[in-house]
This record gives C-alpha cells, sequence and structure tokens, in this order.
C-alpha cells in the first residue's frame, strides 16, 4: 500500500500523554492496522509506533512478505525474541505477552498507548509484565484516515469504475428481462434478487473487486435500507441496489446506489425519486471544505421535509421517509470517518464522502440515490460517472 502515512497527530498524543509508543495488536481487518503498517496477514501481527518510526512484529511465515511490502522502518520475526520457547515453557498466552515484552524492551518502550479495540487480555499481560498500557480514546488514526491523499483518492476512484460496470450489468439485467405473470423473466427463469446479486459479485471479481454482500430489494423489501432483498424482481415496482465493493489488492471501498423500476410505479414512487433526487443534488451543491456533515445533512432534510415527508430530524421515531443520514466516509473501511449526519464536524479537502438520501415507506417502497464524492476547497470532485434515471437501460449509458 502506498499511502504517504503522516502519523504527527499520534506522535504529539505521545508528547502529551507522555507514553512512550502506540501498539495495535490485530489482523489486516483492523484498518487502522493496515493503513499505518501498510501490510496485510490473515493472522494477528503487531504493529508499533514510536518517535522514531513504525516497528512491525510478525511470524516468521510472514516476515518475507512484510519485509518487501510493509512501510515499516524495521520488521521482526517473533522467533527474535525465542517466541517458540517461550509457548512451550509458559503457554501460548504468557508466551506471547513476554515476546512482546521483549519487542517493546528492544525499541525503548515501557508505556504504551493502545486503541480502543485492543485485546483486554494483551493489555493485562502487559502490565503484570510493568508496562504502563494507556488507551487512546479519540480515534487520532482514524482521524488521520479520513483526509484521503491523492493515491488513495485514485484507489477509490479506481473501485468505483469497477462499481458502475457491476451495476450497468445489474441495469442491463432488468432493463432486458421479459414480463411474465407478474415478474421479471430471463432465458425463462425468474430474475431475482439473489441472480442479479451473482451478476454483480461475478462482473466484480472481474475487475479486480469483491463484496460481502450487496442489496437488490424490491418493492416494500427496499422500504428498509439495509434488506439485501430476495425472491422475485417484479414489473411496476422500485428495485434499489446498493453496491459496495473493496478492491482485493489495495482494499480501498467504492459505494454507490440506484434506484430502477422496470414499468411504471405510479405517480407517488416517481413524484419521491425526484424529491431524493433534488435532495441529493441540494446536498452535493452543499458540499466544500469547512461545511459540515451536519449542514450537508440538514439541506437533504430540507429538501425532504419541504416536499411533505418526514425524516428523523422531524420525527426522531419516524418509521417512514428519511430514516437514516446522508451518508459516510469511505476507504479501507465501508463506514469510516467523517459522517455527513446530525452529527458531522467540519469537512476538510481529501474527505472522501458518500451522499445518498433515500425515502422510504413499505406501502410504496424505497428509493436511494448515492454518489461517492470527494471535498475540495471550494466544493468537490464526484468520483461516480453513472447516469441517474429510473427507467433502466439495456447499455447502461452513462
Amino acid at each position: 500500500m502506498n499511502v504517504d502515512v503522516d502519523l504527527s497527530a499520534l506522535r504529539e498524543y505521545f508528547e502529551a500523554e507522555g507514553v512512550d509508543g502506540y501498539l495495535i495488536d490485530d489482523d489486516a481487518s483492523d484498518s487502522d492496522q493496515r493503513y499505518v503498517s501498510g501490510f496485510t496477514a490473515p493472522d494477528p501481527y503487531q504493529t508499533l509506533v514510536t518517535r522514531d518510526g513504525v516497528h512491525l512484529l510478525v511470524s516468521g511465515l510472514e516476515y518475507g512478505r512484510a519485509s518487501a511490502d510493509a512501510n515499516a522502518d524495521s520488521v521482526t520475526r517473533r522467533a527474535a525474541y525465542d517466541y517458540q520457547r517461550l509457548v512451550a515453557e509458559h503457554g501460548q498466552y504468557e508466551g506471547k505477552i513476554r515476546t512482546l515484552a521483549a519487542f517493546l524492551e528492544a525499541h525503548d518502550v515501557e508505556s504504551i498507548a493502545v486503541p480502543r479495540n485492543f485485546p483486554t487480555g494483551t493489555a493485562d499481560g502487559l502490565r503484570e509484565f510493568g508496562l504502563g498500557v494507556t488507551v487512546e480514546r479519540e480515534g487520532i488514526i482514524a482521524t488521520i484516515r479520513a483526509t484521503k491523499t491523492d493515491w488513495e483518492v485514485d484507489q477509490i476512484r479506481a473501485s468505483q469504475r469497477a462499481n458502475e460496470a457491476a451495476m450497468a450489468r445489474a441495469e442491463e439485467l432488468i432493463a432486458t428481462a421479459d414480463i411474465e405473470d407478474g415478474i421479471l423473466v430471463r432465458d425463462g427463469d425468474p430474475l431475482t434478487s439473489e441472480r442479479v446479486t451473482e451478476e454483480i459479485e461475478v462482473t466484480l471479481l472481474r475487475h479486480g473487486c469483491g463484496l460481502d454482500e450487496t442489496i437488490v430489494a424490491c418493492g416494500a423489501d427496499g422500504a428498509d435500507p439495509h434488506d439485501r432483498g430476495s425472491g422475485p424482481l417484479e414489473p411496476d415496482e422500485l428495485i434499489v441496489i446498493d453496491i459496495f465493493p473493496r478492491d482485493k489488492e489495495t482494499g480501498y471501498f467504492a459505494d454507490m446506489t440506484r434506484t430502477f423500476a422496470r414499468g411504471d410505479p405510479g405517480e407517488e414512487a416517481r413524484r419521491r425519486y425526484e424529491v431524493t433526487r433534488d435532495a441529493y443534488e441540494a446536498a452535493l451543491e452543499t458540499v466544500e471544505a469547512g461545511v459540515t456533515g451536519a449542514d450537508v445533512h440538514g439541506t437533504a432534510c430540507d429538501v425532504i421535509e419541504d416536499a411533505g415527508y418526514e425524516t428523523l430530524r422531524s420525527d426522531p421515531n419516524a418509521e417512514t421517509g428519511f430514516i437514516h443520514s446522508t451518508g459516510h466516509g469511505v476507504g479501507l473501511d465501508i463506514h469510516e470517518e467523517p459522517s455527513v449526519s446530525p452529527a458531522g464536524g467540519d469537512l476538510e479537502p481529501g474527505h472522501v464522502i458518500s451522499i445518498e438520501p433515500g425515502i422510504y415507506d413499505p406501502a410504496v417502497g424505497g428509493v436511494r440515490i448515492e454518489d461517492l464524492i470527494v471535498v475540495t476547497e471550494d466544493g468537490y470532485e464526484n468520483l461516480t460517472e453513472y447516469r441517474i434515471g429510473l427507467e433502466p437501460t439495456a447499455d447502461g449509458e452513462r
């Protein structure tokens, strides 16, 4: 991973709190560790940030790859601290703690800060060996990660291109399906949410991306923003497709939602679509450096409320209408800082955020429109090139 990581804010925290370093103990599913170390591994490894560098402790299995790939000033095998003997003599848990204590001592670290999700057992074990362990509560690395470098923006843009290819395939399937007995049909078989999802996944794999799940939700299913959808797709119903893939090599996510209807979903559904599009466009035009995520969310709420629909701002207990926030940061996690919500703080150049207002009601269905953008000094750059339109087309024209 080629991120030029600036950890100066974390090192300022060291000075203020009087600690010698910052330790992460996790595998590559921890995006903070992946970001700081520039390394991924399926098994736990340790990343230590000190005043003079970033240092990794890995198994012998991972040593060669970590030495070649990691953005670290040093990479050390556990064997350097006689790990196997310590485990044999003291058991797995204490052997690990003794190895970590030796690793920290080798880097002149007597006290550490750790992230909020640091393993309790590891923290307690290190304290028993006389090390000071303090929880860093503010999430400094997450804040650093929120501002993307040009390289990171390019990776997210590439993931979004793959996303667009998958969306085009889904749209094509809906546009070209036959209609028989009130459902969409292709090649004699029902066109189901599951079938469209499979085509989305295959397309993404061919573009170097993957995902654990996606949303292809028709009718009342689409009125629940997180319902993945199931069963046959129907004509004259709103179909929400939300795809959020991750590039298999770089780890960066993309995110996009479109809503389609094959046929006529009715006047009310079309009105909700247009109101959602107006809210999306108004929110986009609010974005620039110095504006808060709360301001952007408020703009979307204004449009939707003025059109006569509820939001969680107008009614915190609302079950229909606009019942989620306007967006979120996207990067090594699909949901990260900053927030585009009532609690959202200042937007800064380099923040990559989704803009995704929606209106939901089981009696009508769901509508959501989502693009991925990067905040600039005087506005934004849209990383999404996919067209917006309710009627699906056979060629996925942008």
